[in-house]
This record gives structure tokens, C-alpha cells and sequence, in this order.
């Protein structure tokens, strides 16, 4: 009767040995916030890829009995949070494990990991596409960048959209299952040195935006990092809001605590300068209630 419960997330990415992201970003993040993260690895990696060479492991075969060992123990998870998928098989073995796992008031959290800078990402095909359209029907939350928003929505990439467009292509992703649409990595138009993130609450019917300096350099995981945030957000009872600036400022407060450095880049920011600051209020609050 005294047993002060941790909440459980179930974490599917790929496991990278040098380089800051998927798990090696999720579970520092989540476990900073006070989460226990339950690895269901897709790939296991010497890094990520955008090193030049890397060795890669495909877990597909293992997921399955993973799962069904975790059957046998009668886990039980409080969130499933999905990152980078890296086959339309792997994509069903989750869309299973979530149907079979998921409990009533379980939050489910997809990453449509699918391409960026408006393509597929290398080896992705049509398939990855309609595989990734059916998992996020099961989501309530899902984070896609631009690029992912439009194939989603079979519309052709578009890099400059106003307020309205975004507001629209929120609702209709919305309307395909997830209670929460977030788009990243938004550029503002006629501002080159601002970038946004906006979301969509269906609960409320309310648009949110959240917009942030740019900087220039490019750090492998950012993504990761951001989602992984605002699902420990969402899961310690923060409004949507709040976990957006939660998640932005964390990103930036990680960014230009980097910057300065000579330092490789494909490290990935470095996150062990700043998880502390997980555990700080937001002290000052920059998102915006578009109308």
C-alpha cells in the first residue's frame, strides 16, 4: 500500500553506440524525468548513420520474442513511445505489440520517423509510407517534421506555408487518429533565423506555436530529444503547451550549451551539460494560442 509507482515507457529505437541519439538520448532524458524506459531496440549500431560507416544489426527477428517474453511476465506499460523504423515489418510488429499491451489509459507516442528536408530518407520506400500512416491512427500523440507531414498527407512538399495552411494540415492529420499533432522544425516565413514548432489539441480544438531562435549547425538527435521530452512532459501532467516550450528550450539550452566548442557534430548535443535543467520550472513562457 505504500509503493509509490514509476510509470513504465516502453522506448522502440534503434541502439547507436558513438553518437547522441535514439535510446541513448531517450533513456538519459526520460530517466531524468523520473521514468523507468523499458528498451525495445529495433538495430543495434557502431553509430548512427550519418557516419560514413557504421556496423548495423537488424533486431526484427528478436522483436517478436521480446515481446512475447514480456507476455509471460504480464508487463504492464504506461507509455509506448516509438522513434526510427526501420522496415514496414518492424512498423507491424509495433502496431501488434501496441494493440496487445496497451492499457485504458496508456499513452501511446509516435515519432513518424520518415524523411527530411522534404525526401524518404535512404532505403525508404512507398510501403514505409502506408505502414506509417496505419501506426499513427493507434497514436494520441505524434510529432512529425515537415517533410513527414506532407507524406502523411500525400501532399506535395512545401517548405513555406502560413499560419492557416499549418492549421489545416494539423487538423487533417488529427482527424486520422491522434488526439495531438506536432510539427517540427517549421521554418518562418521571412525570418531565416527563426525556426517553429505547432500543435494541434483536439481536446479543446486549440492550435498552439512555439518559435525559437535558429542557429546554425546541425546536431544529429534533435529530434529525439524533442519528443522525448515532451512525452516525460505529457506523462508528469504538463499542459501541451508547457511541454512544447519545455521541449524547445531544452533543445536550444542544449544547443548553445555545444556551440562554442570545437566539436565534432555528429556527436549530438551535448545532453550531459544540461539534464539537470529537466528538473527546473519553465521560467518564462514563449508559446502562442494562434487563433
Amino acid at each position: 500500500m505504500y509503493a509509490n509507482k514509476v510509470k513504465k515507457v516502453v522506448a522502440v529505437h534503434d541502439l547507436s553506440g558513438v553518437g547522441r541519439v535514439s535510446l541513448t538520448v531517450v533513456i538519459p532524458i526520460l530517466s531524468s524525468m523520473g521514468f523507468q524506459v523499458c528498451p525495445l531496440p529495433t538495430a543495434v549500431l557502431s553509430s548512427h548513420t550519418q557516419y560514413p560507416e557504421f556496423s548495423f544489426l537488424d533486431l526484427t527477428d528478436e522483436m517478436p520474442k521480446i515481446i512475447s517474453e514480456w507476455k509471460k511476465l504480464e508487463v504492464q506499460f504506461d507509455a509506448f513511445y516509438t522513434g526510427y523504423l526501420g522496415s514496414p515489418r518492424q512498423i507491424h510488429v509495433v502496431s501488434g505489440f501496441i494493440d496487445d499491451f496497451r492499457q485504458p489509459d496508456g499513452l501511446v507516442v509516435v515519432d513518424p520517423v520518415l524523411g527530411d528536408n522534404g525526401k524518404l530518407y535512404a532505403n525508404f520506400k512507398d510501403a514505409m509510407i502506408d505502414e506509417m500512416k496505419h501506426l499513427i491512427t493507434k497514436a494520441d500523440v505524434i510529432t512529425p517534421n515537415l517533410t513527414e507531414l506532407f507524406y502523411l498527407l500525400d501532399i506535395p512538399y512545401k517548405e513555406q506555408n502560413t499560419d492557416e495552411e499549418l492549421k489545416s494540415y494539423l487538423h487533417m492529420l488529427s482527424d486520422c487518429g491522434p488526439e495531438i499533432v506536432i510539427i517540427t522544425s517549421v521554418p518562418v516565413l521571412g525570418d531565416r533565423h527563426k525556426t517553429s514548432v505547432y500543435a494541434y489539441n483536439r481536446n479543446g480544438d486549440r492550435y498552439w506555436k512555439v518559435t525559437c531562435p535558429y542557429l546554425p549547425a546541425h546536431y544529429p538527435g534533435t529530434g529525439d530529444t524533442f519528443t522525448s521530452v515532451v512525452t516525460g512532459a505529457l506523462l508528469q501532467g504538463d499542459s501541451l503547451p508547457i511541454a512544447l516550450d519545455r521541449a524547445t528550450q531544452f533543445i536550444l539550452q542544449g544547443i548553445r550549451a555545444t556551440f562554442g566548442y570545437e566539436y565534432d557534430n555528429r556527436e549530438g548535443i551535448q545532453l550531459e551539460k544540461v539534464l539537470h535543467n529537466l528538473d527546473m520550472p519553465i521560467q518564462v513562457c514563449s508559446y502562442e494560442l494562434i487563433d
